[in-house]
């Protein structure tokens, strides 16, 4: 069924309303802080669009005995690749994690996401991290741009490169919180769905 891409979603999250608009940016960009659910939220609206052929990756905890040690970087198309640990003696690191810059690099290369011929690119995320990498940053940059839609996380907080991401006029930009998580999913799939069409 063809939606109007400028319809509006309002939503009720206590005494805040959410207004989720259906614009005709191609690219969407999911925030909020840290352990908000952002990659949760990713993964559901990733799956539920598992037709039009998603590529490009999430980023998981890594825990061991409950306390977590790194994070690991997996694929739409299950290639994994730890992309930063507390073992790993680096010296690009974000405070006790060292980044394994190459090996991430090397992971990009693999996922030739900017020769891939996907329905949609999907990143998790855009952070501190991966923003060390200047063929990440090329590799966002060629997404946005790009003709097929982008749907990526990125951090409340973060790097003049991701400020500058945000600011965009074809991105539309949409916060998660702890207030909305629950009731934003249906509504940024039909975000997503807008923009596939």
């Amino acid at each position: 069924m063809q939606r109007d891409s400028q319809a509006y979603f309002f939503r009720k999250s206590g005494n805040k309303t959410i207004d989720i608009t259906m614009s005709p940016a191609k690219n969407l960009l999911i925030t909020g802080i840290p352990g908000v659910g952002k990659t949760t939220l990713l993964v559901w609206t990733a799956r539920a669009l598992s037709d039009y052929r998603p590529a490009g990756f999430i980023t998981r905890e890594i825990r061991e005995e409950g306390t977590r040690k790194g994070f690991l970087l997996v694929s739409c198309s299950g290639q994994q690749r730890i992309l930063s640990h507390v073992a790993i003696n680096s010296t690009v690191r974000i405070g006790k994690y060292g980044i394994d810059l190459a090996g991430f690099e090397q992971f990009l290369m693999e996922l030739s996401l900017q020769e891939n011929k996907s329905g949609f690119v999907m990143i998790d995320e855009i952070g501190k991290m991966e923003c060390f990498s200047p063929l990440f940053r090329d590799t966002v940059l060629f997404s946005l741009a790009a003709d097929r839609p982008f749907i990526a996380t990125i951090g409340k907080k973060g790097t003049p490169f991701m400020e500058m991401i945000k600011r965009r006029s074809d991105v539309k930009l949409v916060e998660v919180t702890v207030q909305n998580r629950e009731c934003i999913r249906e509504d940024l799939f039909a975000v997503a769905i807008a923009m596939l069409e």
